[in-house]
């Protein structure tokens, strides 16, 4: 299969962001606890680092969630915002979104939702246009991607967020906020990719070791929201790229909510990947 734009590293730091432009196209132009027992206290220890870096094995035993992503691209006067709805099990690292392109300058939508099915190591994208049948899924490896599909598939995998926050280069503790109606603590502080990488999960070590390779830069600023349980309740992480010698500012943010839901992934079958070349 030839994929080529969307979802294919051309060339380091550019690529990923040059994917995610292509993405946009021509559209540019859990309550809080309740009963007797108070809830868990989000407020961190001395070092707020360990509990920033554990936050993915949390998720891991709090099993599944739901999502929404956003992902907030800027460039020079342009700003583009890409929406996702969906849900995640952090135990087999699966999860599904249904990804939302921003309307034209009319305010018209110029895209049916991609469907996105979440792996280790492969990403799936149904109704990605671009001279791909409806009906047809396009399968695209992540490990092979300059950002690890930090950015490319317009939402960062929610698993791959958390993951990034093992890599903590610096961290602080803002202080406690209210989200959702639940107490949460509010972590500010710099990530390493690279770090991050050799000590992620296996299932994300090889998407986020390209991301170490393709990245001009392993440095990411983040803002992550913990709840008393050390789960991780919404992260913001930031990503800088040079794109035909413009800065392009991306900020992708995910929030985890209803944890417990049912999260079924089903993976197409091989009849109904797409095998041609993919248009732009």
């Amino acid at each position: 299969m030839t994929v080529q734009g969307y979802g294919r590293p051309q060339g380091r730091g550019s690529g990923a962001i040059a994917a995610t432009v292509v993405l946009v196209g021509s559209l540019v132009g859990s309550a809080a606890a309740s009963g007797c027992a108070a809830p868990p206290d989000p407020k961190p220890a001395a070092d707020p680092a360990p509990a920033v870096r554990g936050a993915a094995d949390a998720l891991a035993r709090a099993g599944t969630a739901k999502a929404s992503t956003a992902m907030e691209m800027a460039s020079g006067g342009t700003r583009v915002t890409i929406r996702g709805e969906g849900g995640y099990d952090f135990r087999r690292r699966t999860g599904h979104l249904q990804v939302v392109l921003p309307g034209d300058p009319a305010g018209t939508s110029g895209h049916r939702p991609i469907t996105e099915l979440l792996t280790p190591g492969a990403l799936y994208m149904k109704n990605r246009g671009a001279g791909v049948p409806a009906d047809k899924w396009v399968r695209v490896d992540t490990t092979a991607l300059d950002d690890g599909n930090l950015v490319t598939g317009g939402a960062t995998d929610p698993a791959a967020a958390a993951e990034l926050l093992r890599g903590v280069r610096e961290v602080a503790y803002v202080g406690e906020v209210e989200l959702a109606g639940e107490k949460v603590g509010h972590y500010r502080g710099v990530a390493d990719i690279a770090h991050a990488a050799r000590a992620a999960s296996p299932q994300l070590r090889g998407a986020l070791a390209a991301a170490a390779k393709g990245f001009s830069d392993d440095a990411v600023p983040f803002d992550a929201y913990l709840d008393g349980e050390g789960r991780l309740r919404k992260v913001r992480h930031q990503f800088s790229f040079s794109n035909q010698g413009r800065t392009v500012a991306v900020a992708s943010t995910t929030l985890l909510y209803g944890f417990g839901v049912p999260v079924r992934v089903v993976l197409p079958d091989r009849r109904d990947l797409y095998d041609g070349k993919v248009e732009g």
